[in-house]
């Protein structure tokens, strides 16, 4: 059995969304969807769903790998110029940046537990993996948008209503393409509990959210490698994997 871990990383001080699925005949069941203060507690929730040795994908949304002092990764150029007309450009980083050293720091603490960068992969083997992904080109593709869900910014009724959609988009199409996400998913909380109207709730819920798609975007990625993925960059580069857009 193969378990695929979300985190959301919150760059700065922000909490951190987690969430792990876990493949067991055939389909993603959801193990746990959690949120964390602090870098310690993000590992410790870590290194209790997955226990040394024990196979593993662990799909950060952040730049672990920052190899240039100035400017732009070239995964981020690229996500500019693949997906900058749906509005889901990141980001750029470069090791000046007040978070790079934060960012960095978090992806060697998942080296030294074995989770080796995997920018290739061989599909269905199962391994120690980590990989960076970026939830926005993410749910443009496997939702197949015409441009992002606005969830992050704005007022709290619209942001609201963009969450909603995700909420929905996520229970119509996850179950229904591979590796197919288990119905039993929604029933936790936070597909049961309605999407509140304040912001710190709503951004709680966001982290959530965006830890499940990306520990789906893992599981994506492993499941079917390139063979139904993007790659923009390389492990010289920094790189972020995207699944292609589905019905391609």
């Amino acid at each position: 059995m193969m378990k695929f871990i979300g985190v959301d990383f919150g760059w700065t001080s922000q909490p951190s969304g987690l969430c792990c699925l876990e493949l067991k005949d055939g389909k993603l069941q959801l193990i746990d969807i959690d949120r964390q203060d602090h870098i310690a507690d993000i590992f410790l929730w870590i290194d209790e769903i997955v226990k040394p040795e024990e196979p593993a994908i662990i799909a950060v949304d952040a730049p672990t790998l920052i190899p240039n002092p100035t400017g732009s990764r070239l995964p981020d150029k690229l996500s500019h110029k693949y997906f900058g007309k749906y509005h889901a450009g990141c980001y750029p980083a470069n090791q000046n940046l007040a978070f790079a050293e934060r960012t960095i720091n978090f992806g060697l603490e998942l080296e030294k537990r074995g989770f080796m960068h995997a920018p290739k992969i061989e599909p269905q083997k199962p391994g120690r993996y980590q990989i960076e992904v970026f939830p926005h080109p993410a749910i443009v593709n496997l939702f197949q948008l015409e441009k992002i869900l606005k969830y992050k910014k704005g007022k709290i009724a619209e942001r609201r209503l963009e969450l909603i959609k995700l909420h929905n988009k996520i229970q119509e199409i996850l179950p229904n393409i591979s590796p197919c996400l288990c119905s039993s998913a929604f029933t936790c909380d936070v597909f049961t509990t309605e999407i509140s109207n304040t912001g710190k709730e709503l951004k709680a819920m966001e982290d959530k959210l965006d830890s499940l798609i990306c520990a789906y975007v893992g599981a994506y990625w492993w499941f079917w490698g390139t063979e139904k993925n993007l790659v923009l960059g390389d492990e010289n580069t920094g790189y972020i994997v995207v699944p292609e857009r589905i019905g391609k």
